[in-house]
């Protein structure tokens, strides 16, 4: 239990250091937009790598597999950590980086977001919805298919985003709304947020030791009344100028 209160801490640390880079992102980006970019995508993926230690350490104390969000959090973190493939750059990448601005003028987006209860705010982060098929549905005959997976577990994952998070809703709004499906993206931080819920109550029954002060108000967040609604989703439009 010491080991897994280590990585606790880690990833604790890592979700204040995200909020940080947050809070001050409207201001950094007006002065340097790249360097408030890159910022706020290193503090992600930093959440993204400190999960993964704690799976690491805890896999056998907490199924992460039997679970949709746990399970997407861990195919990302391998997705963007290996990086042998062009998925998986966020909104903010996307639009400001090989002047996406410029090349996407006038289209208009779908981006879907989870709605969270219990939470006056949730933050925003966004990954194209396709990417996450390129890497597990064999349909797509993606080269950037996940091959560290079997076929039954690339399966599994697939029908656990779809039926669990409600992936398949949001592609199906997409389509009756006649969006490419290269221009929908989702919020990653609901999902996130429902992971860490399961987590730190998971291991405060186990009796884990929150006591240094980052992991103390994460586990005091993460434990009080707060749900995802994965079957309530919002749909807001981003049009380019």
């Amino acid at each position: 239990m010491e080991i897994i209160k280590q990585a606790i801490d880690k990833l604790s640390n890592s979700m204040r250091l995200y909020s940080e880079v947050c809070t001050t992102f409207d201001r950094l980006k007006s002065v340097d937009a790249e360097e408030a970019i890159d910022n706020l995508d290193r503090a992600f993926e930093a959440k993204l790598e400190a999960f993964h230690s704690l799976y690491d350490v805890s896999k056998s104390e907490f199924d992460y597999f039997n679970n949709a969000d746990t399970a997407l959090l861990i195919l990302l973190r391998n997705a963007i950590h290996h990086r042998d493939h062009t998925l998986f750059h966020s909104w903010n990448y996307e639009m400001f980086h090989n002047s996406g601005l410029k090349r996407n003028s006038g289209a208009a987006f779908l981006m879907a977001s989870h709605i969270v209860n219990g939470s006056e705010h949730t933050a925003k982060y966004f990954y194209k919805v396709d990417d996450f098929f390129e890497r597990i549905d064999e349909s797509k005959k993606s080269p950037y298919l996940e091959n560290k997976m079997g076929n039954k577990n690339r399966e599994k994952l697939l029908n656990q985003i779809n039926e669990d998070l409600n992936f398949s809703s949001i592609m199906l709004e997409a389509v009756n709304e006649r969006y490419p499906s290269n221009q929908v993206y989702i919020n990653v931080v609901p999902i996130f947020i429902s992971a860490m819920t399961k987590i730190f109550s998971c291991f405060k029954n186990k009796g884990v030791d929150f006591s240094r002060f980052d992991s103390h108000v994460y586990v005091e967040h993460f434990t009080k009344v707060m749900n995802i609604d994965f079957e309530n989703i919002e749909f807001t439009q981003i049009r380019l100028p």
